[in-house]
């Protein structure tokens, strides 16, 4: 079975768990915690993965880490992953339970990457029109890439609209060759 399906499983368990006691939004701001330490500290990540570290050294780490910081129902799930020699795939569960409470809450995430920060009037009409587009409420986030020489890349779950300088370059390039 491939990881995301794994991860999609736990994640489901955990949110009807999270449901039944009635602690979804702790259990979420526990996973954006967890995503936010595994993200800023690649070796933890690292050595959740590693085949090579023994999993009474990784439960140590989850509790060390995140024990006192989190409700007892997301750490069960980190010691219940664990236990099962899952805990690699920890990162992608977290990743899961954020999107299946964002689609929840009727909340699309839309990605936006630009070869220049934001202003708020441009992120106000991003949101707009994938607002208009979905007909739910929309969170940005943004990304810049100096790459894209101008315009923006556009990301809302698996499309997208690349309507960047460089990809007109690419495409204009193409043309010519053709």
């Amino acid at each position: 079975m491939s990881e995301s399906t794994v991860a999609i499983r736990y994640a489901q368990s955990l949110i009807g768990l999270a449901q039944e006691k009635k602690v979804v939004e702790e259990v979420y701001n526990d996973m954006l915690f967890f995503k936010k330490v595994a993200d800023e500290n690649r070796a933890l990540l690292l050595t959740l993965k590693s085949p090579v570290v023994r999993h009474e050294k990784k439960i140590a780490v989850l509790k060390a880490i995140f024990q006192e910081r989190v409700n007892p129902v997301s750490y069960t799930i980190f010691e219940i992953v664990t236990k099962k020699n899952r805990e690699g795939i920890l990162y992608a569960i977290a990743d899961e339970f954020v999107k299946l409470y964002d689609e929840s809450k009727g909340i699309v995430v839309a990605h936006v990457t630009a070869a220049v920060a934001l202003t708020d009037e441009l992120r106000q009409q991003f949101s707009q029109i994938v607002a208009d587009s979905t007909g739910k409420t929309v969170q940005i986030k943004e990304k810049t890439d100096e790459r894209l020489i101008g315009g923006y890349v556009l990301r809302v779950g698996d499309r997208q609209i690349d309507a960047s300088i460089r990809k007109r370059l690419s495409d204009l390039k193409l043309s010519l060759l053709n």
